[in-house]
């Protein structure tokens, strides 16, 4: 999808806009550097985060917790198949002699 105005259209009718705005009498107001656009006066809205980076949290380095969690991850995998003790069964088809299916049957699964 492409968008309505490319960026140079888009700064140059900008900048026509600010022309238009001072020749017709307009001025702009020099504002000092780090001020923020916010109004003083006005409480913040309570969902304010700061951008300010916090000093960074001492972690504590707990060995048993990561011995712990090592070993689980290096534990061997079960073998995947059947656990239950029950036969591996599949689901097939009976077709007639026509070849269209019948009936499905629950068979135990060969080759293994």
């Amino acid at each position: 999808m492409k968008p309505e105005q490319d960026k140079e259209h888009l700064r140059n009718q900008i900048e026509e806009q600010v022309r238009a705005y001072l020749e017709h009498g307009g001025a702009v107001q020099a504002v000092a550097r780090g001020v923020s656009g916010r109004d003083a006066t006005e409480p913040q809205p309570s969902g304010f985060r700061s951008f300010t980076p916090r000093p960074r949290e001492e972690r504590t380095y707990v060995p048993e917790v990561v011995a712990a969690i090592e070993s689980r991850r290096r534990k061997p995998k079960p073998p995947k198949g059947n656990r239950s003790g029950k036969p591996d069964l599949v689901k097939r088809a009976v077709y007639d002699d026509f070849g269209e299916p019948v009936r499905w049957e629950w068979v135990e699964r060969q080759g293994r």
